[in-house]
């Protein structure tokens, strides 16, 4: 697969480029910094050189003055090089360093060094439909996800089921991050149940047939392994009551799919209604942190049922985005999003499905699920790509 070009811009400094393994931080890099002198923690002799002695960091940094950036691949298997790095910022040197990782959970340990506020972060996320342009297809999307390392694969099908035994051969039990990598693996199939759904983690604890304790830290390790992120309830001027968990992703709808068990008694749109649900959630995350625009990323429910899958609010304004895995709209499809518009008159409302036409129902604007996708991009305002696919 052609190598395609990403939204991520280059900041001008020093920053932490963070994201799950195969959303192409590497290849990034080595498109943007082609010159860069290289430390990749991945190579097992790289990293034993710099677990032995983090100071070599300073000593090839010296060596090298007219290579001004600096790449240091999985940071967060060597955190004491931040040490390093954090004294050669100091000294102003001139250099640019860039610090990847697939793993925030060392770097939040307390005694870190982040570097005191000196490197701003960037996160790399899976394809958007805009960066795959005609190579976009939703049904493809919603079946494979867009991780860059499963699409550009010979067979992507198999990438993608490999895709979370390699996190946890290479990450959860290289790095001892679970005590029962057989439980933890049971934890991931059992998640995949509550994917674009409220958690409930009690409810997961009684499935994997542990405890509450034990499943709340496996959710805590999937967020440090930027695996599933978590949607908290929008909850400002709040007059009806609403429910108090959050929604639960993992980061691609693809990775999803794959550890989601299905048989013959699965309705199709058990599984395909969540894909769609996540690729829309991925897309939105991406666009806020490409787009640097500030503004976050909610959902509504209240505690009679009606509904909102994402709420956006901030710069922006205030939007509500429903998703609905069908062709036709029903009244009944709007009946949470009529109860957002009353609840914040304010609000921007639209409705995403599989159809291929623009509509207006009951004063809320649905549009064509992929058609939003494709147009939205970090560099046209929200509002814009509404009109736009709109109008298309």
């Amino acid at each position: 697969m052609t190598t395609l070009p990403r939204f991520l811009t280059v900041p001008r400094g020093s920053f932490f480029l963070f994201g799950p393994r195969g959303t192409g931080k590497t290849t990034w890099l080595r498109e943007v910094f082609p010159d860069a002198l290289e430390v990749d923690l991945l190579r097992p002799e790289e990293f034993r050189r710099f677990a032995a002695r983090p100071e070599r960091l300073r000593a090839i940094v010296r060596a090298a003055p007219a290579r001004r950036d600096v790449v240091v691949d999985e940071i967060q298997r060597v955190p004491e090089l931040l040490n390093v790095v954090h004294e050669l910022m100091t000294m102003r040197s001139g250099h640019r360093f860039v610090l990847t990782g697939s793993s925030a959970r060392t770097l939040r340990r307390g005694g870190v060094n982040l570097l005191a506020g000196r490197a701003i972060v960037r996160t790399m996320h899976p394809f958007m439909a805009g960066e795959l342009g005609s190579a976009f297809n939703l049904a493809t999307a919603l079946a494979l996800g867009t991780v860059p390392t499963v699409r550009s694969s010979d067979d992507p099908a198999s990438a993608l089921a490999a895709y979370a035994s390699l996190y946890v051969e290479q990450e959860v039990r290289a790095e001892g991050l679970a005590r029962d990598v057989g439980s933890f693996s049971r934890f991931l199939e059992a998640a995949a149940f509550s994917h674009a759904a409220t958690l409930n983690v009690s409810q997961v604890a009684r499935e994997c047939e542990t405890s509450r304790s034990t499943v709340s830290g496996y959710l805590e390790l999937l967020a440090d392994l930027l695996l599933a992120f978590r949607l908290p309830v929008f909850t400002r001027r709040a007059k009806r009551r609403l429910v108090a968990h959050p929604r639960f992703f993992y980061f691609d709808c693809g990775v999803f799919r794959s550890l989601r068990p299905s048989g013959p008694l699965d309705r199709p749109d058990e599984i395909a209604g969540p894909a769609l649900e996540g690729l829309v959630a991925q897309h939105l995350r991406a666009w806020l942190a490409y787009s640097g625009t500030e503004g976050k990323l909610y959902y509504w429910r209240t505690r009679t049922g009606a509904e909102v899958d994402f709420v956006l609010y901030g710069a922006p304004g205030i939007w509500g985005i429903d998703v609905m895995n069908a062709g036709r709209i029903r009244p009944a499809d709007l009946r949470g999003l009529r109860a957002f518009g009353n609840e914040y008159p304010e609000s921007r409302r639209i409705l995403l499905y599989r159809g291929e036409h623009r509509l207006v129902r009951n004063g809320v604007l649905c549009l064509p699920a992929d058609a939003f996708l494709a147009r939205l991009t970090p560099s046209r305002e929200l509002e814009d790509i509404v009109e736009s696919a709109r109008c298309a």
